[in-house]
C-alpha cells in the first residue's frame, strides 16, 4: 500500500522551499518593475507587449513574475528595478497599523506573508517598515482566526476563511483539526494509541541480538 501523501510547507522568511506547491504558486506573483538595461530573448517569459519581438527595450514598465525578479535582481549591474505592490507601501500598512482585522487578504494577494518576505530580498529602502508590518499584522490578525477556528464545530467554515490568505487559512486548518481530535477524546472515539513503527522494529532487533 502506498504511504499517504503529506503536503510540504512554504519556506520560512525570504527563503523558499521548491518542494511546496504554495511556494510554486507564490514564485508566479507577478512585481511591478522597470527594464534598466535591455534584455534580450526575454519577452517570451513576460508574455505580450513586453517588448517588441523577442527582446525588452531599456526603460519598458513591466509585471515581472516574482522568480524571475530574483533571478534578474543584482544590484551592481541594475538589470531591473522593482516598484512596492500597493498592498506593502506606506498607505496600506497605515491601515494595517489601525485595524488589520478589516481587510480582506485573500483578495489582495493570497500570499500576503510568504510574498512580502520575499520582497525582503530586494534593496529597498522600506524594507525594515515591511519586515514590520508583517509582524504586526500576523500579530493583529492571529487571535482572532484561532478563536473563529476553536468555536466553529461542524459548521461551514468557508465565510470564516474567505478573507484569509493562505498561511492563515492554514493556521485555521490547524486549529479545526485539534478542535476535532479534542471532540473525538472527549466522545472516546479516540484512536487507541500504538506503538510507531520505528519502536516496535527497534524491539525486534533487540531480541533477535539478544538470542543470538
Amino acid at each position: 500500500m502506498s504511504e499517504a501523501y503529506f503536503p510540504v510547507g512554504p519556506g520560512l522568511g525570504p527563503e523558499e522551499n521548491f518542494l511546496s506547491l504554495d511556494d510554486i504558486l507564490m514564485s508566479q506573483e507577478k512585481l511591478p518593475g522597470r527594464a534598466e538595461s535591455s534584455l534580450p530573448r526575454l519577452a517570451f517569459a513576460l508574455g505580450p507587449g513586453a517588448g517588441t519581438g523577442d527582446s525588452i527595450p531599456e526603460g519598458s514598465k513591466l509585471e515581472i513574475p516574482l522568480w524571475l525578479a530574483k533571478g534578474l535582481h543584482d544590484s551592481k549591474r541594475r538589470i531591473i528595478s522593482v516598484e512596492l505592490p500597493k498592498i506593502y507601501k506606506e498607505a496600506w500598512r497605515t491601515v494595517f497599523s489601525a485595524d488589520a482585522n478589516v481587510v480582506d487578504l485573500h483578495k489582495m494577494g493570497p500570499y500576503y506573508y510568504g510574498f512580502g518576505s520575499q520582497l525582503l530580498n530586494f534593496d529597498n529602502p522600506e524594507n525594515p517598515e515591511i519586515a514590520q508590518s508583517l509582524l504586526q499584522t500576523f500579530i493583529s490578525r492571529f487571535r482572532r482566526i484561532m478563536d473563529s477556528s476553536q468555536n466553529a464545530y461542524n459548521e461551514d467554515t468557508s465565510a470564516l476563511v474567505a478573507r484569509l490568505d493562505e498561511l492563515e487559512r492554514a493556521l485555521f486548518q490547524a486549529g479545526q483539526k485539534g478542535l476535532n481530535d479534542f471532540q473525538c477524546w472527549e466522545k472516546g472515539q479516540a484512536s487507541q494509541i500504538t506503538a510507531s513503527s520505528l519502536v516496535q522494529n527497534y524491539g525486534k532487533r533487540k531480541f533477535t541480538d539478544m538470542d543470538g
